[in-house]
This record gives C-alpha cells, structure tokens and sequence, in this order.
C-alpha cells in the first residue's frame, strides 16, 4: 500500500451517496454526493463514477492527496471478511450478493474495506470523538431504512455472523404490521424517514413517494404546529424511544448518537426524545446515558468509512501518527 495520510470514505445509502477525500485525523479536503439510483440497479454504476470524479477533481487541483485505500459503509447487512452485501430489504433491490471490494479493487487498484453504515459512523465518534474513555455507545441511524452500531470496551459487536446490531428491526410492537425484513412491528416500520413520509400521506389521504424530501417536508410542517405532522412524529418518538429505553437496560452505554435524515430536525427532535426515552428508563439508568447527534453530522458515515483504511490497512505512517497509548488521538 502507498504511504499516504489520505483515504477515500464512501457512504451509501438508500438514497444517496456521499464519497469524500479525507485524511487521517477525519478532515475533508473534498467531496461529493450523487443519487444511488437504487431503483435502476446502479448502486454500484454511481459508486464508480462518483470516486471516478473526485479523484479527477483532486488531480485537476494537484492537491498532491494521493488515497492509500478505500473504505465504504454500505446498507446492508455486510460480509466485513470479504466486503459483500450479504443481504438488504426491498429499498435497495437486487443489491444482496453485491462484491463491493472485489468491484472496488479491481476498478481502482487500490485496498477496500466495507462494513455496514452504521458501523462505520460508530467507528468516527469511537476514534475522533475527544472523549478518550468513550468505550461504550450505540448508533443508531433514521434514513430511508434505519441501521444501528453497538460499541462495547471499545470494540464493534459484530455477533456470530458479523451481521450484529439490526437495531431497526427490533420489534416495538408484538401485535403491528409485517415489515419488509418478514418481522412484526419492527422499529424500522415507525421511524425511518420512508415511513414518516408514508404515514403522512396516508393521513393526508393521498400516498406520496417515499424519498428522503418529503419526509423533509413533513418535519418542517411538525415544527410548524401541523396536526397530521404532529400526529405521525410523536408517534416516531414513542417508537423510538421504547426502542431506545430497551437498548439501555440492555447495553448501559455512555451515550446513543441519533444520525440520518431524520436526525436533521435537530434539538426539538433531540428534546422529545430524550424526554420520552427517560420516561420508559429506570432511574439508575437515566443519568448515565446521553442521547445526542453525530460529532460530523451527515458527514459522520463518510468519515468513518475512510477511518476502516487508516485502522485496518497498512498505513503505518498515519496509523503511527494516530496512536497514542493504545488509542488515537482524539480529533481536534
């Protein structure tokens, strides 16, 4: 592997993809995001062309940020041993058994590393968090679908299969309708931004495509006092919340980081949840644990999907830099 101080992330998602040139303490020199076109079977096609650009735009700018690697969080449950999509539900069709690296690689010549979305927003807030005893978190995010990480000791769980941490469907209700996954009532089917925008318009009478602007839409109208807004927000709240309280009496972690789409609406968002999830905690638990947003934002994935070349990887001279008593140096 080159010696370099830079990687490319690259963060796929159900609607869109966002691919960055990021060196080794999380900054972004540049970046771009392009649609996944998921529908037209071109998760891959966008992939390509998308680092295919940055890099001539990089080169166009003789910035001399020459990437060691590549490292990408894809939905999906993700096969971390050779970068596969194991699986993945309707919202990203015909994309289970996808070779992410194999494609990657042999595109570009270059090391790839792929793991799920979440466990790479997971490993942003583990390694550049300035919190140096962060050890213990969970993220969770609320895009098209909803995803999750757990951190313990300061290592992802990953589970028998590699495939841990399906936070989004954990069933919130025994007796609610089928998800897409064949689970009942899963926390996917009340809190991801695909069924705040469906409910909304089942409520407003008319069913409505379910892309990430119009459940835009609807939290702009809830944080405008709308009824029917109003109604199906509170609703994502509760369900999340109960979800939330559940991983809490189960892992006991410092913190929950709230990322995606839905994230977006910001602290009344952050307010209400809180609020609802330390009414379903018991006491003991409540102070312990804080539920905030991701340290980057929507960035956060990106960032933490170069992160996997500079921790997993061969580059030494930044891993080096990176190190400081077993750890690497918090972001600053």
């Amino acid at each position: 592997m080159r010696e370099s101080r830079h990687a490319i992330g690259v963060d796929i998602g159900g609607t869109k993809i966002n691919i960055g040139l990021i060196d080794f303490r999380g900054h972004i020199l540049r970046d771009i995001t392009v649609p996944t076109m998921a529908k037209e079977r071109r998760v891959m096609a966008q992939t390509i062309d998308g680092i295919r650009a940055l890099l001539s735009e990089s080169e166009a700018e003789a910035d001399n940020a020459i990437p060691c690697g590549i490292g990408v969080g894809s939905a999906g449950q993700i096969d971390f041993e050779t970068g596969t999509v194991i699986s993945a539900t309707d919202l990203l069709p015909e994309y289970a058994g996808t070779p992410i690296r194999a494609i990657l690689e042999q595109c570009f010549g270059m090391p790839v590393y792929v793991d799920n979305d979440v466990n790479v927003l997971a490993l942003s807030e583990l390694y550049l968090s300035k919190e140096e005893r962060l050890r213990d978190f969970i993220c969770v995010a609320l895009g098209t679908g909803v995803g999750g990480g757990v951190v313990t000791d300061g290592h992802l769980v990953r589970g028998v299969q590699g495939i841990g941490g399906e936070i989004g469907h954990i069933s919130v209700d025994f007796r609610g309708p089928v998800c897409m996954c064949g689970g009942i009532g899963c926390l996917e089917l009340y809190t991801s931004g695909t069924s705040i925008a469906r409910r909304m318009g089942e409520k407003r009478g008319r069913l409505e495509a379910c892309v990430e602007w119009s459940c835009r839409e609807v939290v702009e109208q809830w944080l405008r006092g709308d009824t029917a807004a109003t109604e199906v927000m509170e609703e994502t709240i509760e369900a999340l919340s109960a979800g939330l309280a559940g991983l809490i009496h189960t892992f006991n972690p410092a913190k929950i980081v709230i990322g995606g789409g839905v994230a977006d609406a910001g602290e009344p968002l952050f307010t209400r949840l809180r609020l609802e999830t330390y009414k379903r905690t018991m006491p003991a638990y409540c102070d312990a644990t804080r539920i905030e947003p991701p340290l980057f934002g929507t960035r956060s994935g990106m960032i933490g999907a170069a992160i996997q070349v500079f921790r997993y990887g061969g580059a030494k001279q930044a891993e080096n830099e990176l190190r400081l008593k077993g750890r690497l140096i918090p972001w600053h």
